[in-house]
């Protein structure tokens, strides 16, 4: 059994967590630039900083656009994860933007992705292979024709969004009941029956569980608010115990 890829998510531009993340053992982080607190200059050296690390950088980026989706990849991001895809139509288009002429609509830029140099036809072809694009199913729409968005040439996987998911399914507040379970692991199994892989926000046991059983390749584990909170909670936690047994 393949074990999933670990990442640390990101909604704000840290070198000591990435440092933290290095001497845990993660292989990888996720940068929420949708929710979190990234621009463009801090986007760009905790990119290259995590690379430096010999971590996986994945972005997810602001919105299914042109400019978010290319800015990241010329910074240099391994993959970048394309936020409230809304249909097999919407994917085919917006994915498109991750990937250069004659397979996608990528404009080529200067700079890092060039070596600061000139692009080769060689060059161009082997971005297109080790760049990757996850559009999320985190839409009705999107869920209803994942088989066929990432039937999508432009598509080198899913990126599963449940919390979204489950609100536009009509199902309220994600607890990860058995309906958002099903809808999980019709996305995860489409991805499997298409030999492409997917990747899946798992910070909980049973959702870690689904992440490993199903075969996700790659995994969040640790969000850093959550994370934060929790240790938070712990440290004061113990305090308080250490206070009542002396009875101050």
């Amino acid at each position: 059994m393949a074990i999933p890829e670990q990442c640390v998510w990101l909604s704000e531009p840290s070198t000591a967590k990435v440092d933290i993340a290095k001497l845990t053992g993660f292989d990888g982080v996720i940068l929420d630039v949708e929710h979190g607190l990234f621009e463009l200059r801090s986007l760009d050296w905790m990119v290259s900083y995590i690379k430096a690390n010999g971590l996986r950088a994945i972005v997810k980026v602001l919105g299914p656009e042109r400019e978010p989706i290319q800015q990241a990849l010329d910074f240099g991001a391994d993959a970048v994860v394309i936020p409230h895809v809304e249909s097999v139509e919407h994917a085919m288009r917006v994915t498109a933007f991750a990937k250069f002429p004659p397979l996608g609509d990528r404009s080529l830029a200067g700079g890092r992705t060039a070596t600061y140099v000139a692009y080769t036809d060689e060059g161009v072809a082997e971005m297109d292979r080790s760049t990757k694009c996850y559009p999320m199913i985190e839409d009705a729409g999107a869920l209803e024709g994942v088989e066929e968005i990432l039937a999508l040439d432009t598509v080198d996987g899913i990126f599963v969004g449940p919390t979204d998911l489950a609100l536009r399914r009509e199902g309220g507040i994600y607890t990860a009941n058995d309906a958002e379970v099903e809808d999980i692991l019709r996305a995860a199994r489409a991805a499997n029956a298409a030999g492409k892989p997917w990747i899946f926000p798992a910070w909980s046991a049973k959702e870690q569980d689904i992440a490993v059983r199903e075969g996700a390749a790659i995994v969040g584990l640790a969000m850093e608010y959550s994370v934060l909170y929790s240790g938070f909670a712990k440290v004061k936690s113990e305090f308080e115990q250490i206070v009542e047994r002396n009875g101050s």
